[in-house]
Order: structure tokens, then C-alpha cells, then sequence
């Protein structure tokens, strides 16, 4: 296994998605940069997700996937907003308001991945949903609603449109043909609310766990743990799900290094923007291929994207990076383990009665 951790696999034009995602991300961004409304960036920086959908889809099919994918984006993020004002609005403390966002981004998990393997959009699982309502939730100052929710919308709707840019191309077009109406067996249904139930057991457990460490050992986003913790629930076997833990890991490990370089450097927010750009493109080139290397990029990207919202000291979120990902991948790992120990465990009882 630890072999397969490093091994790259073989490519199949992902520059192609990774540059829609790129310019996905860049021109959103870089406009909010020359508008002076970097308060807003982290509603392009989601509704941007819409583009990372239907990577290798003909034209049409690609852009219903994109759209159903977008507007379940667009509600997380409303619901996110909508979630960051319920702490001031009904008077609860810094304390009650985590554990009641935690409550929320673990209910978000479940229904969120269950919406996603109701709709077949690929990449599985929920993550990306997670991570978008968690970061937005936890902003302290959140810009007027409506804005916020017109800078997701536009960029949402310029993702949709760079993915089917290229059908301008004669070279690039594909057939304009309807996807076939989705029609789910009882076993794909019974599966999606397993899933479900594993990803709402992951991001609770993990948010908990995170939460009460970190108000004890004073570190903090704790939603880092729950996207962590249900990266390994992603995979056809159990051993692919544990590599993915462990290579979310090691992988933060090095994006951190990455990170803590870029730093030095002091950038401007025109170059900051221009670093995420690049970092998207470097984790849809090797997200599919390799996972380890995917997040070699995706841990610069997050964090990028976290200072520039809400400026913070960076040794500090170094520090809760890795450790939030430490306790998510740990908690994601064991939940990954825990029915195949269930069933050892009940074959050995039911061994030791027939015994008897």
C-alpha cells in the first residue's frame, strides 16, 4: 500500500479541466480584487466549485451536471449565510454558536452526500459542501446577504459558461444531446443513504472531537477536521479509503511547506488571487491521478483563500491545519475500519456459541 501512495497514474487531458477550473476561479476573484470587495471572495471561491463537475463529459451532459451541481452549491452557501446570523440573532455565546454550526455542517454532510449520489455527479461525496458552508458560517462579519448571494450566482453562472466554452471549437465539439433521465435501482438507493449515514457519523464525530480539543488546547477550525475525516469515505475498497487518509496527511503536510514559502514571500491580493488560480489548476491535473500530489496544491489553496477573507496570523493556521487534518483523517479512517471490525467481531461471538 505504501507503494501505491506514489504512484502516478496516467493522464487523460486533464489540462483541459484544470484550466476551466483555473480561469473558474481567477477571473471571478481578480475582478473582487479590482472592485476592493475581497470581503465577497469567498462566495466566487465556492460558487466557483460549479465548474469542478462533469470533468470529462460530452458538452451537453457536462452542463447539466454543472447546473444541478451549481444549485445545490448556491443552497449550501444561502444556507451558510442564513446559518452565521442565527448566533447574534438568538444571543447564543462564541461557545454555543460552534457547536450549533458543527450541528449544522454534520447535517449538511449527510443530506448533501446523499443529494450528490441522488443526482450521480461526480466527484462523490460531500466535501466541497462541508467546506463550503462550515468557512462561510464562520465568518464573524458577513457582507450584506443579498451581495453575497449575487457574487455566488454570477460565479456559478461564468463557470457553467468557460464549460462549454470550448464548443466553439470544431475540434472540441461535442453532440448537443439530452443526458438520459437518471432512474435509480433499490440497491443504488439503499447505498446512497448508507453513504449518507457514514458521512454524517464522520463529520459529526470529527467536529466534536476537534471542538472539545480545541477549546482545551486552544486551536481552532474545527471544520478542517470534518472535511478531513471524510476523505477516506470516498473509494471502492477499504484498502483505498485508508491510503486516501493517509495521503491526505502527508499531503497536507507538504502543502504546508508550500504554503509557509509562498508566505515569505508577502504578496499582493492581485498575486494572491493568481497563486490560487495556479493552485487549482495543479490539484485538478493530479486530484484524479494522484491524490497525495492533489493536496500538495489544495492545502496552499484553502488557506490562501482563508487569509483572504479573514486576515490571521499564519503560523496559527499552519499549526491548526495539520492538526485538524491529523484528527478528521484519523476519525475518517476508523469509521472506514469500523464495520469490517464489527463483523470480526460478531463472527468470532457467533464462533465461540456454536463452540458452547
Amino acid at each position: 500500500m505504501f507503494a501505491e501512495m506514489f504512484t502516478i497514474g496516467p493522464g487523460n487531458k486533464d489540462h483541459h479541466p484544470a484550466l476551466r477550473c483555473a480561469v473558474g476561479v481567477f477571473v471571478p476573484l481578480i475582478t473582487l480584487v479590482l472592485l476592493g470587495r475581497l470581503d465577497l471572495a469567498i462566495f466566487a471561491s465556492f460558487g466557483a466549485f460549479t465548474g469542478i463537475y462533469g470533468r470529462g463529459e460530452p458538452h451537453a451532459v457536462r452542463f447539466v451536471l454543472q447546473l444541478r451541481a451549481g444549485l445545490l452549491m448556491l443552497l449550501v452557501i444561502f444556507l451558510a449565510a442564513l446559518a452565521a446570523r442565527m448566533g447574534p440573532a438568538w444571543g447564543l455565546d462564541a461557545a454555543a454558536h460552534t457547536w450549533l454550526l458543527v450541528l449544522a455542517t454534520t447535517l449538511v454532510a449527510g443530506a448533501c452526500s446523499v443529494a450528490i449520489s441522488w443526482l450521480r455527479l461526480r466527484p462523490a461525496g460531500s466535501l466541497f459542501h462541508i467546506f463550503a458552508f462550515a468557512a462561510i458560517a464562520s465568518i464573524p462579519n458577513q457582507p450584506p446577504l443579498w451581495q453575497g448571494m449575487l457574487v455566488a450566482v454570477l460565479t456559478s453562472v461564468f463557470a457553467l459558461l468557460v464549460g462549454f466554452s470550448s464548443r466553439i471549437l470544431p475540434s472540441h465539439r461535442t453532440p448537443w444531446a439530452r443526458p438520459p433521465r437518471i432512474r435509480r435501482t433499490a440497491a443504488e438507493k439503499r447505498a446512497a443513504w448508507l453513504e449518507g449515514f457514514g458521512y454524517l457519523v464522520a463529520a459529526g464525530l470529527a467536529g466534536s472531537l476537534a471542538t472539545w480539543a480545541g477549546g482545551r488546547l486552544g486551536f481552532g477550525h474545527n471544520y478542517w477536521a470534518m472535511v478531513a475525516a471524510v476523505v477516506p469515505l470516498v473509494g471502492h475498497t477499504t484498502r483505498h479509503r485508508v491510503r486516501r487518509g493517509i495521503q491526505r496527511i502527508i499531503g497536507t503536510v507538504l502543502g504546508l511547506l508550500v504554503l509557509a514559502a509562498v508566505l515569505l514571500i508577502g504578496l499582493q491580493p492581485w498575486q494572491t488571487v493568481l497563486v490560487m488560480a495556479l493552485c487549482q489548476f495543479g490539484a485538478e491535473m493530479f486530484i484524479i491521478r494522484q491524490y497525495l500530489l492533489a493536496q500538495v496544491f489544495v492545502t496552499p489553496l484553502a488557506l490562501v483563500s482563508t487569509l483572504l477573507v479573514v486576515p490571521a496570523s499564519p503560523s496559527i493556521l499552519l499549526r491548526d491545519r495539520i492538526i485538524e487534518t491529523v484528527i478528521g483523517a484519523a476519525v475518517g479512517i476508523a469509521v472506514v475500519l469500523a464495520p469490517g471490525a464489527w463483523r470480526r467481531v460478531q463472527s468470532r461471538r457467533d464462533q465461540v456459541t456454536t463452540a458452547a
